[in-house]
């Protein structure tokens, strides 16, 4: 069994409580470990891209050398958190004069600089399991049914920080989709911005958004959606007019492995 530092970070204790349970039951059933760092905080949700702003980044880097003192990867599920901290990461490992603020600051046992591996779940599936082996142990497989993936605009941008996947023409979720038994749907709108973080500001520009990017799926004959971001789910949900499901990907993942029972949703 491998262990990972495992962050779910806010969200996932609130109103995203789903996308962390299924992950976790998923990830027991794949022999694989996830043990939250003590006293993690929040992340901050949103990347601060001014090279002098250190206070806004201390709580990743706190995650990430907790990580480093175990000598484990760490890993995350929700789509914001995985920008944050991997952008976090990579800037302290390619900026020496923001290391040197950030070590300065949090006075840690030895300095951090940028040595854990960061995972998004989806990246550990393809990654560390694999996607053949993955669906080798599904149960319930999603015969029939036409997925379409949403990437969104923080799981993939950007790519030289996250290096997840091509931010234009990604395949990972795809991958995934047809790994637990289920046909990918390919729509023009599955790596743009659903509007969420426009929402309580400019509330039809979001449900606009959010509308092109459902009524895209639709129209490519999808069955439901999956995403790995809690607030576009929200926004595909509550804003878009669409009857289309939504759901995340790691509730059709414990469905395909049979252990979507074990969930609290």
């Amino acid at each position: 069994m491998e262990t990972f530092t495992y962050y779910p970070g806010c969200t996932l204790r609130t109103k995203a409580k789903d996308l962390d349970t299924y992950a976790r039951s998923s990830a027991e059933a794949l022999d694989i470990k996830l043990e939250e760092p003590a006293d993690w905080q929040c992340c901050g949700g949103a990347y601060t891209t001014a090279k002098d702003e250190i206070a806004t980044k201390l709580s990743a880097v706190r995650t990430l050398n907790a990580a480093k003192v175990l000598d484990r990867p760490l890993i995350t599920v929700c789509s914001a958190c995985h920008n944050v901290i991997k952008q976090t990461n990579y800037d302290i490992s390619n900026d020496e004069d923001m290391a040197a603020k950030v070590n300065n600051y949090l006075k840690l046992d030895q300095p951090y600089a940028g040595e854990t591996t960061v995972y998004h779940y989806l990246e550990m599936l393809r990654d560390v399991v694999g996607f053949d082996n993955l669906k080798a142990k599904v149960v319930n497989p999603f015969k029939g049914k036409k997925i379409a993936a949403y990437y969104g605009c923080l799981l993939l941008r950007p790519s030289k920080a996250l290096a997840m996947d091509d931010p234009e023409n990604p395949s990972i979720m795809e991958d995934f989709i047809r790994a637990i038994g289920g046909t990918p749907v390919i729509y023009s709108q599955r790596n743009e911005c659903c509007g969420g973080y426009i929402t309580m500001e400019d509330k039809a520009q979001a449900q606009k958004r959010s509308a092109a990017v459902m009524d895209s799926a639709a129209d490519q004959g999808a069955d439901m959606v999956i995403t790995a971001c809690p607030l576009c789910l929200y926004n595909l949900k509550k804003n878009s007019g669409s009857e289309l499901p939504v759901y995340y990907f790691t509730e059709l993942l414990a469905e395909a492995l049979g252990v979507k029972e074990a969930s609290n949703e």
